[in-house]
């Protein structure tokens, strides 16, 4: 038999993997189970790459009895849509790890007396912890005394400063994309903006002034803010058309928002990009999939928050000390032709 095979007459222990490692049996575990800062990620990636060969299979009953932990966690969202909740969940999975951690998602739909709800039941169920994700990234309120176990906030912080939370850089996400236009050599920047009581639409209109000031620049207008839909804007963008015709480049407020944009840019006859470029926020799948021309946008890596949101959570299980206790996931642009035409 090789040597790297399951053996067939007694179940894969722990010990088997660290052996075939060359690991100790506690390094190992301490690999499978993620523990951030604790085990090099070259021997996180031996140990598992030896697992899976010899088809380890934790004991989850054992380590629950041990543990005196359920292996399960709540997630709680209000975005009813799953543009921000689905892809945290998903990067909160991967954190977690396949078979180690089961996650109940649980839609309060922004009602509080749903979400009070919800939260009985997994405080029934003896989560071991929640992640509470917002449906915008404004502060939230705490629902942390309530319930006998660790909590983090995800997108959304929440009311209480001590509270755990992972929020997207907004302003930082305004500046990629002033930055990048500047770079592309457009100096007639317009922003249409979404909702302004979001503190998302300020926060990224900050970002773009900054960038456009540093480099002796003024915006088209001052930000045309409105609702978070393409109907609002196609309304800004024919407006800023029919009354600022020296536009080379418009930053829409959200990819839906920039649907409207660029439908409303191609019926006046200007092309994109080489007429007017386009920039956009979210990098929401299900819109820019079908953009003609494929939409530039930034990415504010819900995944990644998903996933730092549950290594904060598995910490304060294990009784760590947060090094802060908002942590900021930096976004990233995603260049594509409607900003540059290849």
């Amino acid at each position: 038999m090789n040597e790297t095979e399951a053996p067939l007459r007694r179940r894969v222990t722990l010990r088997d993997v660290a052996a075939l490692a060359g690991v100790s049996p506690s390094t190992a575990s301490k690999a499978l189970n993620d523990r951030p800062g604790q085990v090099s990620t070259s021997t996180k990636e031996r140990v598992r790459e030896v697992a899976e060969r010899l088809g380890f299979t934790p004991n989850a009953l054992a380590q629950a009895m041990h543990s005196s932990r359920t292996g399960t966690v709540g997630l709680i969202t209000d975005d009813l849509e799953g543009r921000f909740s689905l892809p945290i969940l998903m990067g909160a999975e991967d954190a977690f790890g396949a078979g180690r951690t089961s996650v109940f998602l649980c839609d309060g739909r922004g009602d509080p007396i749903r979400e009070s709800h919800h939260l009985k039941a997994l405080v029934g169920r003896d989560v071991d912890g929640l992640i509470v994700v917002g449906a915008r990234p404004d502060a939230r309120p705490s629902v942390s005394h309530r319930v006998p176990m660790p909590v983090v906030y995800a997108y959304a912080p929440s009311e209480d400063s001590q509270d755990l939370a992972v929020v997207p850089d907004n302003t930082r996400a305004g500046e990629l994309a002033a930055e990048h236009l500047v770079a592309m050599g457009r100096t007639r920047i317009a922003h249409i903006s979404g909702d302004p009581t979001y503190s998302a639409a300020q926060n990224r209109a900050a970002g773009i002034a900054t960038v456009l000031d540093a480099h002796g620049l003024e915006q088209v207008g001052p930000t045309q803010f409105g609702a978070w839909d393409e109907p609002w804007g196609r309304a800004a963008t024919r407006n800023l058309l029919e009354h600022r015709t020296a536009v080379d480049a418009i930053i829409g407020g959200s990819d839906r928002i920039t649907r409207g944009i660029i439908e409303t840019v191609r019926a006046s006859g200007r092309e994109i990009p080489s007429d007017i470029a386009v920039v956009s926020f979210d990098n929401w799948e299900p819109l820019i999939s079908g953009s003609q021309p494929s939409l530039t946008s930034v990415d504010f890596g819900f995944k990644q928050i998903g996933r730092r949101a549950a290594h904060l959570l598995s910490a304060a299980l294990d009784g760590q000390p947060p090094a802060q206790r908002v942590e900021t996931v930096t976004p990233k642009l995603v260049i594509r032709n409607s900003s540059t035409g290849t």
